[in-house]
């Protein structure tokens, strides 16, 4: 390797390392302030809380490696052109594109590296993800109930005045309203002056044990004159258990349950599923048609034989309804309109299924296309970065980070609305997942022509020269009409 190639890529290389850990902490941070409310004031050791920060950071490369690479290439020869290093490598015979080799292969090498990563570690810290916090809170139990607040567990709403023991089982002052049947209000409220949290890894159940304390609920009568009076039940009680269903708790909130499992599977595996999808899917509408052929009561087709007849009456060209009587015409058309509307009930619940399942296929499609999409856009942030920067001349962290913020908001931008118009089946997933690298590929290959000819990011002579001789044959033109 020369001393230039090894200069520049050393360069870039300590860059991109020092904007990749900024940026990495920086959406980390926003993980944490995503997920605060799973984290705080729920008596989780340090352990368990970086387990769940290093599951969940593997998803954030994708956003964070391309910035993280664009970023620096601008800065990178952003540098090399203030400081007119470019201008001593051009005398000397150097092109921009040599300048660039050297980093062209170890960003494609880290293209390549990009994709084994989207296609392997990240569906794994996907799985163990979603896992943990499903199994979090049979884990450590206590972290459903924090204390000195009310908490929202299933059915109940609870409230401690003090947790205690090595997993915050053992309470005390606990207050339980059950929430009503409607979801309004609670007539039913416990209160006990000490409890424990029993729960098993393996079930989902958790079981609350009270002990000495009092059910208090609201009856509400029928009579309404009676209410007024505003009766309720008392009873107490040595020893009370109640069983919480945990399974609803901590469930996935960033997708539908249907996109839940896609992000956890590799290319290999997405394919096999898809292919699954596609023949379910096909069975389904075949199965469907076969259905509303079935209620029409039509058994076969045949074709109908031509006649040629002579014209009839006014009289004899009376419907068939006109033949019944009025009766057996009203129930002929009762049923003719019960059947419409039970058909379109079932189309229409029909419709919803298929559109339910058509948005799960593209949801694998976007997973399997995302795959390579972070590769390509490695490289494309590259050849955007690496010309802009020696096209403004700029290093530092002032107007490169300007350039990159909106770059990056465009690509994202586009990514974002690509994909949430494939899920619903507005384009073809395969648009919807590429639509922002193909808007943008032009830009890079446009930034690459300019900075290879040495032409500024926007020729200012094109617009400033036709103005210029406007404003001199003006003044030409007055001068002449000026008398002497």
């Amino acid at each position: 390797m020369k001393i230039l190639d090894r200069y520049i890529l050393t360069t870039f290389l300590k860059t991109l390392a020092t904007v990749f850990v900024i940026l990495y902490f920086i959406f980390i941070l926003q993980a944490v302030w995503l997920f605060i409310a799973e984290l705080a004031g729920k008596d989780l050791d340090v352990l368990l809380i970086a387990k769940f920060l290093l599951f969940y950071s593997p998803k954030m490369i994708p956003l964070v490696l391309p910035l993280s690479i664009l970023l620096a290439s601008i800065m990178t020869f952003g540098n090399l052109a203030e400081n007119y290093e470019f201008a001593a490598m051009k005398s000397s015979g150097i092109s921009l594109q040599r300048a660039m080799k050297s980093l062209m292969v170890f960003i494609f090498l880290l293209s390549i590296i990009a994709f084994f990563f989207a296609n392997n570690v990240i569906p794994a810290a996907e799985y163990k993800f979603l896992n943990l916090r499903r199994d979090i809170v049979q884990t450590k139990p206590a972290m459903a109930i924090a204390e000195g607040q009310f908490s929202d567990v299933g059915e109940y709403n609870i409230k401690v005045n003090k947790k205690s023991g090595d997993k915050g089982e053992k309470l005390e002052g606990v207050t339980i309203h059950k929430k009503a049947a409607n979801g309004i209000g609670n007539n039913v409220v416990i209160k006990a002056k000490n409890g424990v949290l029993v729960n098993q890894e393996e079930s989902s159940m958790l079981q609350l044990i009270l002990f000495n304390g009092n059910y208090y609920e609201n009856i509400i009568p029928k009579k309404y004159e009676e209410r007024r009076r505003v009766p309720f039940v008392k009873a107490s009680f040595k020893k009370d258990i109640i069983n919480i269903d945990l399974s609803k708790l901590n469930t996935v909130e960033d997708e539908s349950n249907i996109t839940n499992t896609n992000a956890m599977l590799n290319v290999s595996e997405l394919t096999y599923t898809l292919d699954s999808l596609h023949k379910n899917y096909d069975k389904d509408l075949v199965s469907f048609a076969e259905n509303i052929y079935q209620r029409t009561g039509i058994t076969s087709f045949t074709k109908p034989t031509v006649t040629i007849e002579k014209p009839k009456k006014a009289s004899d060209t009376a419907d068939l309804l006109s033949l019944l009587s009025a009766t057996d015409k009203s129930r002929v058309l009762e049923i003719a309109n019960s059947n419409l509307e039970s058909s379109r009930f079932s189309i229409d619940g029909t419709k919803q299924e298929i559109d339910l399942k058509q948005k799960n296929i593209n949801n694998h499609w976007l997973a399997l296309f995302e795959k390579f999409v972070i590769a390509f856009a490695c490289l494309l942030m590259f050849f955007i970065g690496a010309p802009l920067g020696a096209i403004i001349r700029k290093g530092g962290l002032g107007l490169p980070i300007v350039f990159a913020v909106l770059i990056f908001i465009t690509f994202h931008f586009i990514n974002t609305f690509g994909r949430k118009l494939a899920q619903e089946n507005g384009i073809p997933p395969f648009l919807g997942s590429w639509m922002s690298s193909f808007i943008l590929s032009p830009l890079a290959i446009l930034l690459t022509y300019r900075a290879t000819n040495d032409i500024g990011l926007i020729n200012m002579d094109v617009i400033l020269t036709p103005i210029q001789k406007g404003f001199q044959k003006l003044f030409k033109l007055k001068n002449n009409n000026t008398p002497k």
